[in-house]
C-alpha cells in the first residue's frame, strides 16, 4: 500500500510518502526543493553518480513512521544538502525547513 499525506511543518506544506513492502516500510518527506528519507537511500551513489543533478536529500535510519523521521537525526546528507546548511545529525523536520 501507498500512502501521500500532506503535512505542515511551521506553516509549510510538505508531503508524506509510505510505501508499505514486505517486512519493512520505505518513507520520504519532501517539497519541490528536496527530501529526506529512510535508510534506503543511498546518499553516496546521489554524491557520486548522480552528482551532476544536484540533488538535496538527507538520509535518517533505524526510523519506522513518519514522526520518527521527522524527529531523528540524520545520518547522512548529500553534498548539495550540504551547500543549504543542512548537516548530519540535523533533525529530519529541520532539515526540511531548510529547504524552503
Amino acid at each position: 500500500m501507498v500512502t501521500m499525506t500532506p503535512i505542515i511543518i511551521d506553516s509549510h506544506q510538505f508531503t508524506a510518502i509510505t510505501v508499505k513492502l514486505p517486512k519493512t516500510n520505505f518513507m520520504a518527506v519532501t517539497n519541490e526543493k528536496g527530501y529526506i528519507m529512510c535508510g534506503a537511500l543511498d546518499v553516496a551513489l546521489l554524491n557520486e553518480k548522480l552528482k551532476d543533478r544536484g540533488i538535496i536529500a538527507g538520509r535518517a535510519v533505524g526510523v519506522r513512521t513518519i514522526d520518527q523521521l521527522l524527529d531523528a537525526p540524520l545520518e547522512s546528507v548529500t553534498i548539495e544538502a550540504e551547500n543549504i546548511g543542512i548537516t548530519a545529525g540535523m533533525k529530519g523536520k529541520d532539515a526540511l525547513l531548510k529547504m524552503i
